[in-house]
């Protein structure tokens, strides 16, 4: 049983990268999809498939790499708000990473949104992480 499902999400990534791996596998849900679906649309990853093994889902995300230098798209991920202690910030206090190069994942009413998807429908929330 996992603690914190979106910790271990980006774990898994951040240790395929430090191994060069083309893809990880992680145990599916609607947020960690949700996360995924982010991370794409942002250019961090090639994509992402629903995988049905005998009794559980799984989740393959391709990861992108530079081809000349084999330096992957993700130099980070860093969780901010965690189970023990979380960070709510209104829509005006949601920070910019490394000045607008990076992307701060926030759980809003409306859904997961990046920190600029969040403060242009001025909606705060809980922050749940940032890639960069």
């Amino acid at each position: 049983m996992l603690i914190d499902p979106i910790s271990d999400v980006f774990t898994r990534i951040r240790n395929a990268i430090e191994r060069f791996h083309d893809s990880v596998e992680v145990p599916n849900s609607k947020l960690k999809l949700e996360i995924v679906k982010i991370l794409k649309r942002e250019g961090y990853i090639i994509g992402y498939e629903n995988i049905k093994s005998k009794n559980q889902k799984i989740l393959r995300i391709y990861l992108k790499y530079n081809d000349k230098k084999k330096k992957s798209a993700i130099y980070g991920l860093k969780r901010i708000s965690k189970p023990g202690l979380r960070v709510y910030k209104g829509y005006k206090f949601i920070p910019d990473i490394i000045a607008g190069l990076g992307i701060t994942i926030v759980s809003t009413s409306k859904g997961l949104m990046t920190n600029k998807e969040a403060q242009k429908a001025k909606l705060g929330g809980e922050i749940l992480g940032s890639v960069w």
